[in-house]
């Protein structure tokens, strides 16, 4: 027999410490997928989350292109009108020189004099017409 000692370890040694790493390592794994079930969830409520939010507006988004369409039809309808009125501005301008122009004529063929008055500025620039001044509120403009 030799003094040197043997390192002979009991295989009951053995397959305790291989057990207990095995032990570890399934923890380990386990809480690995747990924790990766917890990351694909929450994952998942976010995507939903946005998902709804990208809705919500899109359907915002939908009723303010309504409510600008709308107002554009109502620009247009209103500048129509506003064309209109212009043109008979200038019309009924031009009829009412022409009739002071006949009126003067008749006046100076007649000898007797007529007072013609001179078109008030007020006519020929319809902006500055001396009316009261309201205040045009956005709730005003914004109307359906």
């Amino acid at each position: 027999m030799s003094s040197t000692p043997q390192l002979v370890s009991s295989g009951s040694d053995a397959d305790q410490r291989y057990a207990k790493f095995d032990e570890r390592k399934r923890k380990r794994m386990e809480s690995n997928r747990e924790s990766a079930k917890r990351s694909r969830m929450k994952k998942q409520q976010r995507l939903e989350e946005l998902s709804s939010e990208t809705t919500q507006l899109q359907n915002q988004n939908s009723i303010c292109r309504d409510k600008i369409e709308s107002v554009e039809r109502n620009y247009c309808a209103i500048d129509a009108d506003n064309n209109v009125l212009r043109a008979q501005l200038a019309e009924l301008t031009e009829r009412l020189n022409s009739l002071n122009s006949l009126t003067q004529f008749w006046a100076d063929t007649t000898g007797f004099p007529v007072d013609i008055p001179e078109i008030p500025d007020t006519l020929l620039e319809p902006w500055q017409l001396p009316c009261p001044i309201q205040p045009i509120t956005a709730s005003d403009m914004f109307q359906f």
